[in-house]
């Protein structure tokens, strides 16, 4: 699940990443929340898709 923390934990470690550099500690956990972020977008666009109705006009 997709939460402010995490986004913000993200955008942290994003900007700190581009200032600074990140340790091998930071860089696993920015990989690991980037694949729970990723997991939740896949499975928002998913329940949106099956809930799309195509209506043939003819």
């Amino acid at each position: 699940m997709i939460d402010q923390k995490l986004i913000q934990r993200l955008n942290d470690l994003a900007k700190k990443r581009k200032a600074e550099g990140l340790t091998a500690e930071e860089f696993k956990e920015q990989t690991e929340l980037r694949q729970i972020y990723l997991k939740a977008i896949r499975k928002q666009v998913k329940q949106q898709i099956s809930h799309v109705k195509y209506v043939d006009k003819n």
